[in-house]
This record gives C-alpha cells, structure tokens and sequence, in this order.
C-alpha cells in the first residue's frame, strides 16, 4: 500500500471514531425506567412503612381484629387513590367492615408526611401483601392535598 492510500484509511478510521464519540456524547441519557422508579418509592416506602405504620397494620399487613383494618386487597388500599391519600392526610376515625369483620381504632392524621412521602408509602402498601396495583405519585398527592376536605 502507498503512503496516501495509507494516510486516507488513517483519516478514514480517524474521522470515524471521532464522528461516533461525538454521537455518543450528544445522545440524551436514556429515560428513567418506571420500574426501575417503582422500586425504589417501593424501598423508600417500606421504611416509612416501619416507621409509621407497621405498628397498627403489623409487618404482615393484616391489621390487628377488631382495631386496625387489614391493607391485604382490600378496596380502601386497591380503590381511589385520592380516598386513600386522604385517610393519610386526615386520619380515619369511622368504623370500618372488610371482609365480614369491622375495625374500629383511630388512625391518627399524617398531614405531616411530604408528598414522597406520602406517595412512597402507599405505593409500598399498594404493592405489598399480595397486593397488585399502579403507584401512586406525587402529583396525585399534591392534587389531593390542595383539595383536601375532610
């Protein structure tokens, strides 16, 4: 091979790999996967779970008889997110009958909690206890908590 022919393939592949990294470095970062973004309000929320709510709904989320509901498959944890949000913004203090038995203890309100918070705690009990059921997120909180009435 002469030289010139030798010096253009040299541009060539030059010309190449720096046309590719230049690609590369304007390519916009892949979006974040929603099921990479539920897992983690899923961690975040089983901590704020431990914290908050486990000693009324245990760690098996099948409540205490008579006092705290269970949250396995019921319609107030699978139903209306906004209902749901509101019993954490407002507390609950009405007897309640799920599945033939009825719970009567006070929840306490839980405005206190940020809106991730919120939304990362119910997306947890959403998607725990056998439960299946979409996220909830911090828009609907937020939308809820700027309506809120109880």
């Amino acid at each position: 091979m002469d030289f010139k022919k030798a010096l253009l393939l040299l541009f060539i592949t030059l010309f190449t790999s720096i046309a590719s990294q230049a690609q590369t470095k304007h390519k916009k970062p892949a979006a974040r996967k929603p099921a990479a973004g539920l897992k983690a309000s899923i961690t975040r929320g089983q901590a704020l779970f431990t914290q908050y709510c486990v000693a009324c709904h245990q760690a098996d989320g099948l409540g205490v008889p008579h006092m705290n509901p269970p949250l396995v498959k019921t319609t107030y944890v699978l139903g209306d997110k906004s209902k749901l949000i509101k019993i954490v913004l407002n507390g609950f203090d009405e007897d309640v009958e799920i599945n033939g038995e009825t719970y009567s203890n006070t929840m306490a309100a839980h405005d206190f909690m940020k809106d991730q918070e919120i939304a990362d705690v119910l997306t947890f009990v959403r998607n725990s206890f056998g439960n299946k059921a979409s996220a909830v997120t911090i828009a609907q909180v937020k939308a809820t908590r700027a309506t809120n009435k109880k």
